[in-house]
């Protein structure tokens, strides 16, 4: 919402149906491999970058959902590894701290005073969307609730 005026970096992914033949880890591994690295305190992206590079038992996965017909943070559900805050809040709430932090040494720079309230605004209006289903119906958006969960 506040970042739309420049453009888009990067590739987009081939489409594919199925993972690649080179690529014949078990599903059941891939599962025992995620439960794994989220034990370890790896958010689901970063799990995901680790089986791409380091794969399992050596042979990478370049596509979880394709080898397991699952994603990730469905298969955290099921072994109950799920993270206690989304990962989109969670790296949301950690600018937000780093900004504030910034904010009270550096009271004058008004660059980062609006980065921090576009930064809460988002966070608003995603809690307002996981309130209920991911999170309680009490919880609300304050830095020192940021503060103290992270």
């Amino acid at each position: 919402m506040h970042t739309r005026r420049r453009g888009s970096s990067g590739s987009d992914r081939p489409a594919a149906d199925e993972p690649p033949e080179w690529s014949d880890v078990d599903a059941e591994a891939i599962e025992e491999r995620v439960v794994e690295l989220a034990e370890a305190g790896h958010s689901p992206s970063e799990i995901g970058l680790k089986l791409r590079d380091e794969g399992v038992d050596g042979t990478p996965v370049p596509d979880v959902s394709l080898a397991t017909d699952k994603k990730i943070t469905e298969i955290l559900a099921e072994h109950d590894a799920e993270p206690d805050l989304p990962e989109d809040l969670r790296s949301l709430m950690e600018r937000a701290v780093r900004l504030r932090e910034h904010m009270d040494e550096n009271p004058t720079d008004h660059q980062n005073k609006r980065a921090l309230q576009n930064t809460q605004a988002k966070i608003r209006r995603l809690v307002d969307y996981y309130r209920g289903d991911e999170l309680e119906e009490s919880f609300t958006y304050s830095y020192d609730a940021a503060k103290e969960i992270l």
